[in-house]
């Protein structure tokens, strides 16, 4: 029987939970409706129990969370731009499938549940670096749905005694991220486009800047979060990032060097529901879950462009 539940464990960031739990030989259940994630990202995690279904059904939570300890809940459609978009299909995705997988977890007597949040939530309010006890101040209905993920764990924290923690992201990127949907990351477009001597096109002055975070820090932070005692993480909210900023024309002249792209870059206006700074504080993760990033944003960006190009650009 599985110990641990990763949701979206077909995708970027569930599957990378999922193959660094079967590493630590652990009992792995994953639960993936291919709305985002790939069938592909599912090699090597052969030693994974794995359920295809859509958590907006609440029959599939309860017959994943059955007799799990642990949740990653890492599921969702992760894209602002999606959201603008469809805003009823981010939410359906992002708040009634979370609000199912609380209730069937709750029901079936899991102890905790760790939840993908994003830093989306924390706006375009000019503070840097962004910190916990900032008000939200969602533009996206994406980061309106995943502060709604937020709030619905503490809730189940308050009123029913359940150990959730909110881990808030800051632009995690890192191999197994798609970069050929419109709507994938910004890092692994780059990767894409100029391992192919493509020309990459940066939306607004390139000026914006991101606490971009490799996946092997998300990664650790969430099995801590996992294992940190409940008296001091149930029902609290964890920024998870590097504490450095980059700017997107910064990037452009990293990868440059790495990957030897001698192209022009493109610059177009900036996109709707976009925010044009964001840095994270994140001493709480180090008082609360001993977090410490331990691969920079060059290294880890060295890593991918490596992983894509042995990957021929697909994830």
């Amino acid at each position: 029987m599985a110990k641990y539940l990763v949701t979206g464990a077909a995708g970027f960031i569930g599957r990378s939970i999922a193959a660094e739990l079967l590493e630590r030989g652990e009992a792995v259940r994953g639960v993936d409706n291919f709305a985002t994630g790939k069938r592909s990202n599912l090699a090597g995690l052969e030693g994974m129990e794995f359920v295809e279904g859509d958590l907006a059904d609440a029959a599939v939570c309860e017959r994943v969370c059955d007799g799990v300890e642990v949740v990653f809940h890492e599921a969702a459609l992760p894209s602002v731009p999606r959201s603008v978009a469809d805003p009823v299909a981010s939410n359906v995705a992002c708040v009634d499938a979370t609000v199912n997988l609380l209730w069937a977890a709750k029901k079936a007597g899991v102890r905790r549940v760790v939840y993908a949040a994003s830093s989306s939530a924390y706006g375009d309010t000019p503070t840097l670096p962004k910190h916990e006890g900032m008000m939200p101040n969602p533009i996206s209905p994406y980061a309106v749905a995943k502060l709604a993920g937020e709030y619905y764990m503490k809730s189940f924290a308050r009123v029913y005694g359940m150990e959730t923690v909110a881990l808030r992201y800051f632009n995690i990127f890192g191999p197994y991220q798609d970069p050929t949907s419109q709507y994938s990351g910004v890092l692994a477009v780059f990767c894409r486009k100029m391992l192919a001597g493509e020309t990459p096109t940066i939306f607004g002055d390139g000026e914006t800047s991101r606490d971009f975070t490799f996946i092997q820090n998300a990664v650790g932070a969430n099995l801590l979060a996992a294992e940190a005692p409940a008296d001091k993480v149930s029902g609290k909210v964890i920024n998870v990032a590097t504490g450095v900023r980059i700017t997107l024309n910064e990037v452009v002249e990293e990868l440059r060097q790495i990957t030897d792209f001698p192209g022009l870059v493109e610059y177009a206006p900036e996109r709707a529901g976009d925010i044009k700074h964001s840095l994270a504080d994140i001493s709480l993760a180090g008082e609360l879950l001993g977090y410490a990033p331990s691969v920079s944003f060059r290294e880890g960006l060295r890593r991918t462009v490596e992983w894509y190009r042995e990957a021929g650009g697909r994830s």
